[in-house]
């Protein structure tokens, strides 16, 4: 996978999202799982971002890579510091990544209240201030 590729799954993964709680009736646990998972894959593209063509990266970085922390993924991707500073800033975006960052892959296997799965899509999706908007700026 490449940078590109995780550009394009973090925007399906959000539409997919948005789809599940469109339907008839909404289908919270999935909606939930893919909207943290967009996350993940926007985050591994900002880290894929780092790495110059010709570059070999150090495998002990590759391997801290490979996981589903995304509170992990954003300090590996280098944009901590600025999150920090922008969830100060801007406190609706800080409420947004409030919500998203204790998301896990675990979620596969949990059941999620409509409520609880709106405000997770939400809280990727918002076009202004979503988590994965402030990410894309970044990748």
């Amino acid at each position: 996978m490449n940078r590109t590729d995780f550009q394009a799954l973090a925007d399906v993964r959000i539409e997919e999202a948005k789809g599940l709680l469109a339907c008839n009736p909404p289908l919270p646990d999935g909606a939930y799982y893919l909207a943290g998972y967009a996350v993940e894959c926007a985050l591994k593209a900002c880290i894929a971002r780092t790495f110059s063509q010709h570059d070999w990266p150090d495998n002990s970085f590759v391997a801290k890579c490979h996981t589903h922390d995304l509170v992990a993924l954003v300090r590996l991707a280098g944009i901590e510091p600025q999150r920090a500073l922008d969830a100060n800033a801007n406190p609706a975006f800080g409420r947004n990544w409030l919500v998203v960052k204790d998301w896990s892959e675990r979620a596969r296997y949990e059941r999620r209240p409509l409520v609880e799965a709106q405000t997770m899509v939400d809280a990727v999706g918002d076009n202004v201030n979503g988590v994965l908007t402030w990410i894309k700026a970044r990748w």
